[in-house]
């Protein structure tokens, strides 16, 4: 399985871990890497809350994200009035950050599995809080 395929599979899995809660809905935005206009790969929401997920998969124990990833992710939330995280899912376990808790680096931002553990939310505290 390709990289790309990977991503889809990771997203399309967590659309299905919104709805599955009965309380969530959630879609996945199809081509939201690739479009010129700012928008999250996943949007969750409830009655109270949405949420604009930037979603990447790691097989190792670190990833790096752009400072133009992060920029899109924080514009869209602001003009749609969502919170933006960042989800990670290092093999089977997905993890939810804030972008405050995002690690910057010279020419973007990291992610190493340490911090996901260390300031990261699993699912079942993402949608609880």
């Amino acid at each position: 399985m390709n990289r790309k395929s990977k991503g889809i599979k990771a997203e399309r899995d967590l659309v299905q871990l919104f709805c599955m809660t009965g309380d969530w809905l959630a879609i996945r935005v199809a081509g939201s890497g690739s479009s010129r206009f700012a928008c999250p790969d996943v949007l969750a929401g409830n009655r109270i809350r949405k949420l604009a997920i930037e979603c990447k998969t790691v097989s190792t124990e670190n990833k790096y994200l752009s400072e133009a990833d992060i920029d899109q992710i924080k514009e869209f939330a602001d003009v749609f009035g969502a919170e933006p995280w960042i989800g990670v899912k290092f093999r089977s376990e997905w993890f939810f950050l804030s972008i405050d808790d995002l690690k910057k680096t010279n020419k973007g931002y990291a992610i190493s599995k340490e911090l996901a553990k260390n300031k990261g939310l699993l699912f079942e505290e993402l949608i609880d809080t």
